[in-house]
């Protein structure tokens, strides 16, 4: 390294690339200038030319003295306080790296060169590593990997564009995400050919969701949560639904009707059920039911008490009761819900065996909203009903319809739309479809009414509106509009 390159880089406080600067320390003679401060602040330009087997190796040996120092430690060190110590120990490796290389007759890094490796290496330590840029780039909605170099990324308008590279090796990648799934204190997950599958909530609200050795290649799929801070009248001025649709939905939360939103994957249900909690009093106290933290109910600082409880798989030998060892679910966390005096338990996503803390939450008359997968509104019965009965043979079908026709009142359908004009892809979410629930026929064990269905276009119109659900008129529904909009449908 050139004098002249020192000179230049010696006051690193004045680039932006850096956060907190780090004491200046005199250079030894037989070794290249110590870097004098941590990493990028991340959402900076990509890292490129980075040698990333290096970077592999910094991350493991990091890794490994990281550890060793939080077990010396006796005072348990806060997040913030756990990266400083990384940042260190990250920068005092690079350095012992580079004087081996001198040492060895190879030429020092540049400082620019120093900087990328060393936000390179912190990435992998503490946040996504190759993936990290991907992530913070507020165009990109999906992130699709099906192998470390076959990469898609969907961006926000729905089209789909390559990204690069995120490992140098399917093995690479794996190994990251196993790095990745086992480093939280909190929620630590296994991955492994006996654990085949991750789902995981990442720093900033992002999900991830990988599978490997039960796939040709690994396969992940990053899904960024936009939106968080959103209201009802924000997705009216999306045209996500009508200003009548929007002040029907508003008055159900208030009147505490339980609600389904349903739709295909990417279609908006998080973001509605975000949207639809905003009109839940800030006063009330909450409690959110969640695989993976996603509605994030508790970051957003709009209700004075909310308490997320999280399900946590569990790992190793299944006991006596069948059950993996720390496994917490989300049932066990609805039990324990009810000593905490919450006005509104809101279950998340159903996919499977969580319908029966969704279930238990609706009986409890709080007015309870929960997501789940379906093609349309009465399919997302049907699909809830399978749904309930994958419990075990003693659920029959009679049962799991009684049971969420007398638990449901509402289910909102989405519908998602990608259309392409001059080769410029248009990415439509709105609300479709609008159904009331009740117990009803034998044969179906439901009944259904369209208070809001389809016109041609996709979007939800006034249709039926059953007379308990005047009644909404006291909580803010539009009733003239909606009455209005039947005429000039008829």
């Amino acid at each position: 390294m050139t004098s002249e390159s020192v000179n230049d880089g010696s006051d690193l406080t004045a680039l932006p690339l850096f956060a907190q600067p780090l004491p200046t320390a005199t250079p030894r003679a037989s070794s290249p200038p110590r870097l004098v401060s941590p990493l990028q602040a991340v959402g900076d330009s990509p890292v490129v030319g980075v040698d990333w087997s290096l970077v592999a190796a910094l991350r493991a040996q990091a890794s490994e003295q990281l550890s060793q120092a939080i077990a010396a430690d006796r005072t348990r060190l806060d997040k913030a306080a756990q990266e400083e110590l990384g940042r260190s120990i990250v920068l005092d490796l690079i350095e012992a790296t580079m004087a081996d290389r001198v040492n060895t007759g190879d030429a020092a890094w540049s400082l620019p060169q120093q900087n990328a490796l060393a936000r390179a290496a912190f990435d992998s330590l503490f946040r996504l590593g190759r993936l990290q840029p991907l992530v913070d780039n507020d165009d990109v909605e999906n992130i699709i990997i099906a192998g470390y170099d076959h990469v898609m990324l969907e961006l926000i308008d729905g089209s789909l564009v390559d990204g690069p590279p995120v490992a140098d090796s399917d093995e690479e990648l794996i190994d990251f995400l196993v790095f990745l799934a086992s480093r939280s204190e909190v929620n630590a997950r296994g991955f492994s050919e006996a654990q085949p599958r991750l789902h995981l909530r990442l720093d900033g609200g992002s999900r991830l969701a990988a599978a490997a050795w039960v796939t040709p290649r690994p396969s992940v799929v990053i899904r960024r949560h936009r939106l968080m801070h959103v209201t009802l009248d924000d997705l009216v001025d999306r045209q996500m639904l009508s200003p009548v649709a929007a002040s029907f939905l508003r008055a159900a939360v208030r009147a505490r009707k339980s609600i389904v939103v349903a739709g295909a994957q990417g279609a908006g249900k998080t973001t509605l059920v975000r949207a639809l909690c905003a009109e839940i009093d800030p006063m009330e106290a909450i409690g959110t039911f969640e695989t993976e933290y996603e509605l994030h109910l508790h970051e957003l600082n709009r209700h004075k008490i909310v308490h997320p409880w999280e399900a946590r798989p569990g790992s190793g030998e299944r006991g006596p009761d069948g059950r993996m060892a720390g496994e917490f679910t989300l049932d066990d966390a609805l039990v324990d819900s009810f000593r905490f005096n919450l006005s509104r338990q809101i279950v998340g996503e159903v996919r499977g065996k969580e319908i029966w803390a969704m279930i238990k939450a609706m009986e409890s008359g709080t007015g309870s909203i929960s997501t789940t997968h379906a093609s349309d509104a009465i399919a997302a019965v049907r699909k809830l009903v399978t749904c309930a009965m994958e419990a075990g043979p003693h659920v029959t079908h009679e049962l799991a319809t009684s049971k969420l026709a007398a638990t449901i009142d509402l289910i909102v359908q989405l519908d998602l739309r990608t259309t392409t004009s001059n080769g410029v892809s248009h990415r439509h979410r709105r609300v479709a479809e609008i159904i009331a629930l009740d117990p009803g026929e034998r044969e179906t064990g439901y009944a259904t009414t369209h208070v809001f269905a389809p016109d041609l276009d996709g979007n939800a119109v006034p249709t039926v509106l059953p007379d308990e659900y005047r009644v909404l008129t006291a909580y803010g529904f539009d009733l003239p509009g909606y009455v209005m909009q039947q005429e000039v449908r008829s």
